[in-house]
């Protein structure tokens, strides 16, 4: 089934988490030591820099109490761009999914606060996959029948993991940031790019190597995810290649933004130059599902007719992911 790609659109917080910021946080760490070992400079938060500077969020309950930003609030920003960019109206989207690495409430659905947020009165659930959030919807979608679909979906990755992290804790510290992606999707109408290749992979026996729970800070098992990571994005890659060896020489990639550090390992080991590989890491740190897809979206106006851009997600779960992005449809 074919799945169309109208408009892309990304917000994040003008709210910005430096390493030297981090650093006088004093939890032993340093720009030096984060530039050796992740490659992040900056990152966004939801959160007020002084309120992470007096609690370190050592209270993760009341972290969404003093965020500026809901996932309604940056759902509704980078949803109205991505019509913007799709160039249709609000009131045409006929659904609404969500998807996040920690849902704002266990109830209602991000996706009922972003469509209220948008006033749009139209079917809203959620399809949670962790940083894999967003290839998992568009897994589901490519396997309905497109009859049973409204002609425009929107879907929407609303992530603020830094409201999970400890401000203590220094390998967390240096990772995550805050980021929410939303995409205008089309099951019968033609769009700039076609979604091709959807591919979904899970090893639930690693399900607690990566944990954001409820009422707790994020933890995970650093050099056992890194590793998986890196070994997945590598498989997945070189499948896509596989199969669709017209443009393997000419492919474009963007990985899982978890770190540069992992993303110029896999550009090594599967032969990605510096022209085909695209990232936002170093500005933004790992900001989930919004990762991924916040590198196309910024990257808009640069895509071509021709181009065609592999897209590699990984995650808790433990889930991997990919499709390639097809540009030249409609425009």
């Amino acid at each position: 089934m074919s799945l169309f790609l109208h408009g892309l659109g990304h917000f994040h917080s003008e709210v910005e988490i430096t390493n030297r910021f981090l650093e006088e946080l004093d939890i032993g760490t340093n720009h030096e030591w984060i530039e050796e070992r992740v490659g992040i400079e900056t990152r966004r938060t939801v959160m007020p820099l002084d309120y992470i500077r007096e609690t370190r969020n050592s209270d993760p309950s009341m972290a969404l109490e003093a965020a500026l930003y809901s996932h309604a609030d940056t759902g509704r920003r980078a949803a109205e761009m991505a019509l913007r960019r799709a160039g249709i109206d609000k009131h045409q989207i006929g659904l609404v999914i969500a998807g996040s690495s920690r849902p704002e409430m266990s109830s209602p659905a991000d996706a009922c606060a972003i469509a209220a947020a948008l006033e749009l009165e139209v079917p809203s659930f959620d399809i949670n996959s962790a940083c894999t959030s967003m290839w998992a919807a568009l897994y589901l979608l490519s396997m309905m029948r497109p009859e049973a679909l409204p002609e425009l979906i929107l879907l929407v990755t609303p992530e603020s993991l830094t409201t999970t992290v400890d401000y203590s804790d220094r390998s967390a510290s240096v990772l995550w940031g805050d980021g929410t992606t939303a995409a205008v999707l089309s099951t019968r109408l033609p769009g700039r790019a076609e979604i091709l290749g959807n591919t979904m992979a899970s090893s639930p026996a690693g399900r607690d190597k990566v944990i954001a729970p409820l009422f707790g800070h994020f933890d995970q098992e650093g050099r056992t995810v890194q590793m998986f990571a890196i070994k997945k994005t590598i498989g997945c890659l070189r499948d896509l290649k596989k199969a669709f060896p017209e443009v393997a020489d000419d492919l474009h990639f963007i990985g899982h933004q978890a770190n540069l550090r992992m993303l110029e390992t896999v550009c090594q080991r599967c032969g990605v130059d510096d022209d085909h590989h695209h990232s936002n890491v170093v500005e933004f740190g790992n900001t989930g599902a919004a990762a991924a897809p916040s590198v196309v979206s910024m990257n808009w106006d640069r895509w071509q007719n021709g181009d065609n851009v592999a897209i590699i997600g990984v995650g808790s779960g433990l889930t991997w992911s990919s499709y390639i992005l097809r540009f030249g449809g409609q425009i």
